[in-house]
């Protein structure tokens, strides 16, 4: 029997041009140089929305650092045991700012009730004036990461901050302003609880995401069993098994699987036909074949065989040397 291995990569997503980690540092800038301006505002003006939003900049500036930190150690080579390198510090950076989040949002429901309950004086036109400038700073910061490539994790986390900075921020306008008009007080409390909304569904959203990937779920755009299918077809292919789709990180699918292919075919060229076939239809370019001779029957070839098996449709030989139709 052969056995094929055929590795291609699509390191594409790891490599992070410099003109990304500059627009993530120019971001950290304005989010950083504003949160303190929002702080002593806050304090002033009396506005737990204010201090919210603060709080919230404050999130922001630590999510965009550890991406900027994160995307220096997946750069790192793969060495020792580190087979595919640092590439999963991303996922933890997504999972980190999830649970930022969500601590977030259980700290501002519990003062937001407290102060519908019992609101103190809210100066509107502080809150009002700092809300809109905010508003733009946060407006450039998300401009400038809606640039870099989004289609990881971890920089997608640090957008997802600054995005729901920037509602917040307008939450906390409206706030401010019907305070000024109109007295109730509770305004500033609502806008609160409107950023603690918005902040649950973006942290959910990156502890769900992140959570897949470090369950080596396959991606939510790939069916292991379509693809499993797709490679049955092949004239040559008896069976398939053993067939594992993961994420190693943010755009970066990863298949293996035992192929069992008819006794009169050549193991190297349908190993190589099936990995164009993977890179193509599917766009997985990492691919692990392990390509055998072989009759039906996982039991035959993998004394634990893991999830479904998928068997060819063409006529095939038995261990008996006769010939069946699958």
């Amino acid at each position: 029997m052969g056995a094929g291995h055929g590795h291609r990569h699509g390191h594409g997503h790891a490599v992070r041009e410099g003109a990304d980690r500059r627009r993530l540092a120019g971001a950290l800038a304005l989010i950083v140089g504003y949160m303190a301006v929002e702080v002593v505002a806050g304090v002033l003006a009396h506005s737990i929305a204010l201090i919210s939003d603060a709080a919230h900049m404050l999130t922001d500036a630590f999510a965009i650092a550890l991406a900027l930190v994160a995307m220096r150690m997946a750069a790192r080579p793969a060495r020792g045991a580190y087979t595919f390198g640092w590439k999963r510090a991303e996922i933890l950076s997504a999972q980190i700012n999830g649970v930022t989040l969500l601590l977030l949002v259980a700290y501002f429901l519990y003062e937001g009730v407290a102060r519908l309950l019992d609101p103190p004086a809210v100066v509107g036109p502080v809150v009002l004036v700092t809300a809109v400038t905010g508003i733009a700073v946060n407006a450039a910061a998300a401009w400038l990461l809606s640039r870099s490539d989004r289609r990881g994790l971890n920089v997608e986390g640090a957008f997802q901050h600054v995005l729901n900075d920037l509602y917040a921020f307008v939450a906390t306008a409206v706030s401010g302003l019907v305070v000024w008009l109109t007295g109730i007080r509770q305004a500033d409390a609502v806008a609160a609880l409107i950023v603690a909304a918005l902040m649950l569904k973006a942290g959910w959203a990156l502890l769900r995401d992140s959570a897949r990937v470090l369950l080596q779920a396959a991606p939510s755009d790939l069916d292991p069993d379509e693809i499993g299918r797709v490679l049955a077809a092949d004239p040559d292919v008896v069976e398939v098994h053993d067939l594992h789709v993961w994420t190693v990180t943010s755009g970066y699918p990863t298949l293996s699987a035992h192929v069992l292919v008819a006794r009169g075919a050549d193991c190297h060229p349908v190993r190589a036909r099936l990995a164009d076939l993977l890179h193509e239809r599917f766009a997985i370019g990492h691919t692990t074949l392990q390509v055998d001779h072989g009759s039906p029957g996982a039991a035959d070839h993998c004394a634990d065989p893991h999830g479904p098996s998928h068997q060819g449709g063409h006529r095939r030989e038995d261990h008996l040397g006769r010939t069946a139709d699958a």
